[in-house]
């Protein structure tokens, strides 16, 4: 019976990580969603900042955020009136994703875009806090 039991929940936790890993491989099996990973490499973007960047509506947008965001590849934080998307750092497919976009001719110019971005980023907040200072 405890066999059984634990049998069970060695089953049950092998169709969990299954399911995680066929919603990775969902997430990555689309090129724009691939752009956006590659988009917010270095900086955090909003919705509407990731849509100018491509020739779709923002609803479709709105739903390949929500895949990436289910799959646990990218986290949405609210600033504001504003809700900025960025990529979870500590998540081994975002590495390897990383990794390719170095090798990949598609992505290389657009993750220099985005650490472009992600240096500005960095030097106002920069700025903001000694601006700050007494």
């Amino acid at each position: 019976m405890i066999e059984d039991a634990e049998h069970a929940a060695d089953a049950e936790t092998a169709a969990h990580a299954n399911g995680a890993i066929q919603r990775v491989f969902e997430a990555l099996s689309s090129a724009p969603r691939r752009k956006i990973l590659a988009y917010l490499a270095h900086s955090s973007l909003t919705a509407g900042e990731i849509a100018a960047r491509f020739e779709m509506s923002k609803p479709s947008i709105s739903q390949h955020l929500s895949i990436l965001e289910t799959a646990g590849l990218i986290a949405k934080e609210r600033h504001g009136q504003f809700i900025h998307y960025s990529l979870v750092q500590n998540n081994l497919v975002n590495t390897l994703n990383g990794f390719v976009q170095d090798v990949c001719p598609v992505s290389r110019p657009i993750k220099r875009e985005s650490k472009e971005r992600g240096r500005g980023e960095a030097a106002q907040r920069s700025h903001l806090r000694k601006s700050e200072k007494p």
